[in-house]
């Protein structure tokens, strides 16, 4: 392993001597916010970028391993919403001093989980809708708003965020999910680097069928 280190999913930081830049999983408190090992933000508070998340709602944030988050993505859970099937959409049950009750689950527009993939990107500033779910390998853009489902493997720009194209032909992507490197042992996934870095995919793509064969 470089410099006689092995990677540590539970430190906080994983650079030296910076501290905008932290693995997520050994710093999270709430409980309805689950992270991957080695997923990372470029920032020292993750937490601060989950907004929204109360619960009541009993929504979950779940982020899969080696993800890359930038600086001021935000993640706006299910509390955003408001009631959108009565004359108004303001919400007086929770202000004081109104005297009304929450609204029953089913009149509230609730989308369930939020769940990000392995290894996905996910660019500067981009914002993610609730509900929503981005597949495996996804490139999210700087900027966007992500209100809908996204494919493995896609990358994805604009407000609100639409596919620009799939990284990789179908069948590496079907190898990919197959293969699943993450999930495999960290001496695996340090052996496999020369391999998951290597920009010549139809070698990639004979090399992983042969692993998986």
């Amino acid at each position: 392993m470089k410099n006689g280190k092995t990677p540590n999913p539970n430190v906080i930081h994983p650079i030296k001597d910076y501290k905008n830049e932290i693995y997520i999983k050994p710093t999270i408190k709430n409980p309805n916010i689950i992270v991957g090992d080695f997923s990372y933000i470029a920032d020292s508070d993750f937490e601060s970028h989950v907004t929204h998340l109360y619960d009541w709602n009993g929504d979950k944030l779940i982020i899969g391993k080696f993800c890359q988050i930038a600086s001021g993505v935000e993640f706006v859970m299910n509390g955003a919403n408001h009631q959108m099937n009565a004359v108004s959409t303001f919400p007086f049950y929770t202000l004081e001093g109104w005297d009304m009750e929450p609204p029953a689950r089913e009149d509230l527009p609730l989308k369930g989980d939020t769940i990000i993939g392995n290894d996905v990107w996910i660019g500067q500033n981009a914002t993610i809708l609730p509900g929503v779910h981005i597949g495996n390998g996804t490139i999210i853009g700087a900027n966007s708003v992500v209100g809908s489902n996204v494919d493995p493997y896609s990358i994805v720009v604009g407000n609100p965020a639409k596919t620009l194209r799939k990284r990789f032909d179908d069948e590496l992507i079907e190898l990919l999910l197959r293969f699943k490197w993450w999930d495999k042992r960290i001496d695996e996934i340090n052996e496999l680097i020369p391999l998951l870095t290597c920009s010549k995919l139809d070698r990639v793509k004979e090399e992983i069928k042969n692993r998986i064969d």
